[in-house]
């Protein structure tokens, strides 16, 4: 009896092709997946990798965590910038220099001076106290010993100026202001007068503001 149902059909040849139909079946899954893992990295590469961590440069965390040096204590100080008291503030040396101009040195550098005149002869400045050349702080009072005698001036005229004004002008002439009535208001009245003439540091008395009113007093009534 043959197999008349399977004309075509060889004994075994089922059997042959099996095999290998199986084989190209994972063959052609393990190149899908493949395919599909290169795919997925490419993939990756070209999205920049968003969600890989990276490692932050070395040099970037040394910054990050090293704290600044401390400026040097020359770069906290000012430039250009002047104190009020200047460095090496010293009595001038006037000795031997007319008073006057000794005193106007004094007053350049912010001093007081006081004159104290001799029986000698000359307008020379014979010592100061302190000695010049030693250092003062602003304000203080050199004194001027002068070889002779204080010489005359003559006084300025000082009524209706504002007293503040007027005991300016007597120092700069060399004469010094005294208050009868205060030192506010202007100058009504001076002793001596304008015009006169007085002598080194003598001075010249000041009435300033208005004087108060008299009230008169009540005359008696007569006896009956």
């Amino acid at each position: 009896m043959t197999d008349e149902g399977y004309p075509d059909r060889q004994p075994g040849a089922g059997d042959e092709r099996g095999p290998d139909r199986t084989r190209l079946l994972l063959g052609g899954g393990l190149a899908a997946v493949l395919l599909a893992v290169i795919g997925a990295s490419g993939g990756w590469v070209l999205a920049g990798a968003p969600d890989q961590p990276t490692a932050p440069p070395a040099a970037a965390s040394v910054e990050a965590t090293t704290p600044a040096a401390p400026p040097s204590p020359a770069d906290d100080r000012p430039t250009g910038t002047r104190t009020t008291t200047p460095a090496g503030l010293t009595v001038p040396q006037v000795v031997g220099t007319d008073f006057e101009q000794a005193r106007r040195e004094l007053r350049d550098r912010k001093l007081g001076w006081r004159l104290v005149f001799g029986n000698g002869s000359g307008r020379a400045v014979e010592r100061t106290s302190p000695e010049p050349g030693t250092p003062v702080k602003r304000g203080v009072t050199v004194t001027l010993w002068v070889a002779g005698p204080a010489p005359t001036v003559p006084v300025p005229d000082l009524v209706a100026q504002s007293c503040a004004d007027a005991a300016d002008d007597l120092v700069a002439a060399g004469l010094y202001p005294r208050y009868r009535t205060g030192r506010q208001g202007p100058v009504t009245a001076q002793e001596p007068a304008g015009g006169s003439s007085a002598r080194w540091n003598d001075p010249v008395t000041l009435t300033c503001g208005d004087e108060p009113a008299t009230t008169p007093t009540a005359s008696p009534l007569p006896s009956p």
